[in-house]
């Protein structure tokens, strides 16, 4: 009997590499003390573990083709393998943010329709089953996970797969609830995951992947959290490369274990979230403490690297690169930084204006992506409506809401989220862009800026900076008039010993708005 053709599902890729390279090395999470212990996994241990999962989760939960499975946990083996296991289903993992609430869990796990949840014991009891009547199987990783497993077959699921089978990544953004976006498989492996070929053209079929038995596997250290965009495509764009993911499982960030685990496991590439992990790294790596540290990349996704934390890190390792990259839920990887606040867009972006046409050098507008697109977001066809838009001519483009000036060198200058404009005396401003500025400055280790209530303009520009040394508003003042128009300029500083990022590293605006509101 013929063996099914291979499809672009995410378990299909997986296994392409699985069988060309069954004895390298797949993974390893490991962390501090603060998490579990130490798993490592080849590549054919790692398949077999996923099987399992999916045996499992069809057997007691009825798990098939276009359901939903939530995973509820921190980073750790255990999160992979019920990721693979579901995309052996043809069903859909659902990441769930581990610091939600109550009220967040019964939104996210009722709005995606699970089915099943795999989540961590301690995290559960926030999780309200009575609110939830599409639930009927919860599998307890630190609990009745291994068991579960040991009962299951260790057989692949039969059945052929699909490119078009889902993809769902819920998403936060900076407003609102959270909101399913819903990819095919084969959408979110080009647009997001590398593609088999990172950097170039994608594979044209999945067999190709097998190639990786003939070159020696890259080892990347992945640093955020699994539940977040940014984390699930580092970790695929190595696994479908038949690399080998170092996965960070301590219960928060800290750089001098992240640096002792890099060197131990001879990782080569860091994958960092911005200031937030890059600063601490450079911190670190300047105490010249990590003698035989292999990296000679770093990369970020979810938060930009600012200049001065790039050069650091560049003059610790002379001769890395570093790769700042932007991205989102609804768009995939988008392009890389070439300076600050510049980034080069890839090959099936635009900057359009509100005719759908490019818009010229000089010229603002909405960064867009087109072909490899999501479908829309899961259970929402009003807000598919407008974000997922179709231009007159017939193309439909993805318009996340990042705004965007177009460079003469054809570059574009991000200039901010559409719901982080600031309205001050009837000129926009786009907080991102004046955080740029700040963070360039050798005092400021890190800035947020918000608009908080103003008589006279409606919103006050105000600034959340943490400082390395002791500074003066006015300095910052004059810095931000060298490079910003003066409506742009923060009338009103705040300074903190650290500014709050969210789980994922983003700024947390939310913080920030409230204690700029209590404090000035």
């Amino acid at each position: 009997m013929t063996a099914p053709a291979r499809s672009f599902n995410l378990a299909d890729l997986f296994e392409v590499v699985a069988d060309a390279c069954p004895d390298r090395l797949a993974l390893v999470a490991s962390g501090d003390d603060t998490g579990p212990a130490e798993v490592r996994l080849t590549y054919a241990e790692l398949d077999e573990r996923a099987d399992r999962v999916a045996r499992h989760l069809a057997a007691a939960a009825g798990v098939g083709p276009g359901d939903h499975v939530g995973i509820l946990a921190r980073n750790r083996a255990e999160w992979l393998e019920s990721m693979i296991a579901c995309f052996k289903l043809r069903a859909a993992p659902v990441n769930v943010n581990y610091r939600y609430v109550a009220d967040e869990l019964a939104h996210l796990l009722g709005d995606s329709e699970c089915v099943a949840l795999v989540a961590e014991r301690d995290l559960l009891p926030a999780v309200d089953r009575d609110r939830l009547p599409l639930l009927r199987h919860v599998l307890t990783i630190d609990g009745d996970y291994e068991t579960a497993l040991g009962a299951a077959s260790p057989e692949r699921p039969s059945g052929e797969r699909s490119s078009d089978d889902p993809y769902l990544l819920y998403t936060g953004g900076t407003t609102g609830l959270p909101k399913g976006v819903l990819w095919r498989c084969e959408d979110i492996f080009v647009a997001a995951m590398g593609g088999g070929n990172f950097g170039g053209d994608p594979v044209t079929a999945p067999e190709q992947l097998a190639a990786c038995a003939d070159r020696d596997p890259l080892r990347a250290q992945v640093h955020a959290p699994l539940m977040h965009g940014g984390g699930q495509w580092i970790t695929w764009i190595t696994l479908t490369t038949g690399g080998t993911v170092v996965l960070w499982t301590g219960r928060h960030f800290a750089a001098r274990p992240a640096l002792e685990l890099a060197v131990r496991e001879r990782s080569q590439i860091l994958m960092l979230v911005g200031d937030g992990m890059g600063r601490p790294i450079a911190d670190e790596l300047a105490t010249g403490a990590y003698e035989g540290l292999e990296v000679f990349a770093f990369g970020s996704g979810g938060a930009p690297l600012s200049s001065g934390v790039r050069e650091r890190l560049l003059a610790a390792v002379p001769g890395a690169y570093v790769s700042d990259n932007l991205g989102g839920s609804e768009t995939g990887a988008m392009g890389t930084a070439v300076g600050d606040g510049r980034f080069q867009l890839g090959p099936e972006f635009a900057v359009l204006g509100p005719d759908f046409k490019p818009v010229a050098p000089g010229e603002e507008g909405i960064v867009a992506r087109t072909g490899h697109i999501p479908i829309g977001y899961w259970n929402d066809p009003g807000k598919t409506a407008a974000t997922f838009a179709t231009g007159p001519d017939g193309r439909r483009w993805a318009l996340q809401g990042d705004h965007a000036r177009v460079e003469a060198d054809g570059t574009v200058t991000l200039l901010g989220r559409g719901s982080l404009i600031i309205n001050t005396g009837g000129e926009k401003v786009f907080a991102e862009e004046v955080e740029t500025v700040l963070r360039a400055h050798p005092a400021v280790t890190d800035a947020i800026v918000v608009g908080l209530p103003d008589e006279r303009l409606g919103r006050r520009v105000t600034a959340v900076v943490a400082t390395d040394v002791p500074g003066s508003a006015e300095r910052l003042t004059d810095h931000c008039r060298e490079r910003l128009a003066g409506y742009k300029v923060p009338r009103t500083f705040v300074f903190v010993e650290s500014v709050r990022r969210t789980p994922v590293g983003k700024p947390d605006y939310a913080w920030a708005r409230d204690h700029a509101a209590s404090t000035t």
